[in-house]
């Protein structure tokens, strides 16, 4: 009977053996099983509605409890700087500093003096910041995608740290569409890292008190709060699309981007994103927009891996007017009017035609054109799905199969077009374009509203009044100007030999301008 327990011990010390030697060399091999860190789930959401009193010390507590898990980006990029002309303001300034092309009598004297230096096109390290927060302790960051965007080199700064400690990071996962990135420290403190806990952004309504902490003009963990001014504000993502945002009145200002809009728990319910600004000044005016945390929480499992899949079926939408219900036969309003079908997409595939409603997606009906566009992004590429449609004031069902969403070719495409469709020449030498997202960013614009300049015709009235690509026309007359349309249509009605009064917006600040059309 011995022997038989001596036997089985020596057998149950051989297995644990084996086993532990088994971890070592799968560790040291790299097998080991990937942390839950490095396959980061969703986070917990707290959605217990929100009760209670706001007391003195309520914000108080907000603040010293969330602002640990709020970080300060700072980025460096890469740009290619523009040509000598243009930054000498134009070819008639650069002329009167360096002479006319081809004209004699430079400083110093002496034969082709006045030879325009030939452009050069060279790389110019620009650097940024924003702000972030810590969504779980190893290290794993949200903020927004137009923070790290383009980086070449990303610095983060934490909570209590002297402002020259820094640690490097590493993009994850990027999302144009909800202006979301998920990056990771790549270094860590020898501490524990706080976490941010995740409330429920869809319990959130106007009124509701908000704070919002971020890096402002680069002075870290500032605090503001504010309310809910309004909830599903459509706020232009990327080309021809747009998301659901809330707004606020919580003091946003450069900087803040990518910080946490939080509810009275502490909880983070958005992402601050955007502010709209009157032009004169780049700051908070009460009106700021953040990413819902619901929408970018869902994502966070495919951001984890670097690539975001959507569905696509190659339709341009609109929503339906009041005067075209009866003409449709619809009942009401609801639904989405098809305006344009891609040729070769997978809407032409099925047989979808310029002028159907789409009432109902995947047997949900559908209210309007952005539900709809929810409905197709979120389908899995590949799936077939059952659209109905009023055509010819009679309902019918088309199946289609979803394709994968290409934004940047999309992107490119639409590009093309606006530039195709809303370039226009007015009769003063110039044209005009709307502003895009990457237009925005790259101007340093705080929206997308008003006409951007593409191109000056040499010689033209506007070229004569100063007028210069890379310049935003926010006003014509006493009329405010949205779109590239919107110019267009007051600049046509000046008559020939007229002028046009100006509102100009370059290098943040307004400028006006007079020019006398041909």
């Amino acid at each position: 009977m011995s022997n038989r327990r001596l036997t089985w011990f020596y057998a149950l010390l051989i297995a644990v053996t084996s086993a532990a030697a088994a971890l070592v060399i799968a560790s040291r091999l790299g097998l080991s099983p990937e942390s839950s860190a490095q396959t980061v789930a969703a986070p917990a959401v707290n959605s217990t509605p929100l009760t209670g009193p706001v007391t003195a010390t309520t914000f108080r507590e907000i603040a010293k409890r969330a602002s640990p898990a709020v970080v300060n980006i700072r980025t460096e990029s890469r740009q290619r700087t523009q040509d000598l002309s243009d930054f000498f303001g134009g070819s008639d300034l650069f002329d009167r500093f360096f002479g006319p092309s081809g004209g004699g009598g430079g400083a110093g004297g002496g034969g082709g003096g006045g030879r325009r230096p030939e452009s050069r096109q060279r790389d110019q390290v620009v650097q940024a910041a924003g702000t972030g927060f810590i969504i779980d302790k190893s290290g794993l960051i949200l903020t927004n995608n137009h923070v790290v965007e383009g980086a070449s080199k990303i610095k983060v700064s934490l909570y209590g740290e002297d402002d020259d400690q820094e640690y490097d990071a590493k993009i994850i996962g990027r999302d144009p569409l909800t202006d979301s990135a998920l990056i990771e420290l790549t270094e860590k403190p020898d501490h524990t890292l706080p976490a941010i806990e995740f409330g429920d952004s869809s319990q959130m309504q106007p009124g509701d008190w908000v704070m919002a902490i971020g890096n402002p003009f680069n002075l870290s963990h500032t605090v503001s709060v504010g309310v809910i001014s309004a909830k599903e504000r459509p706020f232009t993502v990327a080309e021809g699309r747009s998301a659901q945002v809330l707004q606020t009145d919580a003091a946003i200002n450069p900087g803040n981007s990518g910080g946490p809009l939080l509810n009275v728990r502490g909880e983070v319910i958005g992402i601050n994103t955007a502010i709209i600004a009157d032009g004169r000044q780049s700051g908070n005016i009460g009106i700021g927009f953040a990413i819902p945390i619901n929408t970018v929480r869902d994502l966070l499992p495919q951001l984890r891996t670097g690539k975001i899949t959507r569905g696509r079926i190659g339709i341009g939408v609109e929503g339906v007017s009041r005067d075209a219900v009866d003409e449709f036969g619809l009942k009401d309003r609801k639904g989405a009017v098809v305006k344009t079908v891609s040729p070769g997409g997978a809407a032409a595939k099925a047989g979808l035609e310029p002028g159907d409603v789409i009432i109902a997606y995947n047997g949900k009906p559908v209210a309007s054109r952005d539900e709809l566009v929810q409905m197709v992004v979120a389908t899995k590429p590949g799936t077939s799905v059952p659209v109905r449609v009023v055509r010819d004031r009679a309902e019918k069902t088309v199946n289609v199969t979803v394709d994968e969403l290409d934004l940047e070719a999309e992107g490119n495409l639409a590009s093309r077009n606006r530039e195709r469709d809303e370039s226009t020449s007015t009769g003063f030498g110039l044209r005009l374009q709307n502003i895009s997202p990457a237009d925005a960013r790259e101007l340093k614009l705080e929206s997308s509203r008003g006409a951007l300049i593409a191109d000056v015709d040499q010689g033209s009235p506007a070229a004569r009044a100063g007028l210069r690509p890379g310049d935003v026309i926010v006003r014509v007359g006493r009329e405010p100007i949205a779109t590239a349309t919107d110019a267009q249509r007051e600049l046509t009605k000046v008559p020939s030999r007229g002028t046009a009064f100006l509102r100009v917006l370059r290098d943040g600040q307004e400028t006006f301008v007079s020019v006398t059309k041909e």
